[in-house]
């Protein structure tokens, strides 16, 4: 199972805006992706709620792992960023 180890860009951590953003990305791929904090459970990274119980703050590293290297690239890349900055378009 690939999987790769990020640190978390946003300055809110993985909270409401981030994980709305991580998730809706996540829904829209074709294999599931998991996020967790090293240590615990990792949750379904399409799920906003699952992301937020992570407790995951700036500068935290998670690990984003799934059955397609693509997806889990696809995630991590979007962890490291700051999703609560005022230029990312908000997904809905």
């Amino acid at each position: 199972m690939p999987s790769k180890s990020v640190v978390v860009g946003s300055a809110v951590g993985l909270h409401a805006r981030p994980a709305a953003i991580i998730s809706e990305a996540a829904m829209e791929l074709d294999s599931e992706v998991l996020i967790g904090v090293p240590g615990d459970e990792p949750v379904d990274a399409s799920s906003a709620l699952l992301i937020m119980t992570l407790g995951a703050a700036n500068g935290d590293t998670v690990e984003v792992s799934g059955d397609n290297e693509a997806d889990v690239e696809a995630i991590a890349a979007l962890v490291v960023q700051d999703l609560d900055a005022e230029d990312v378009p908000d997904p809905a």
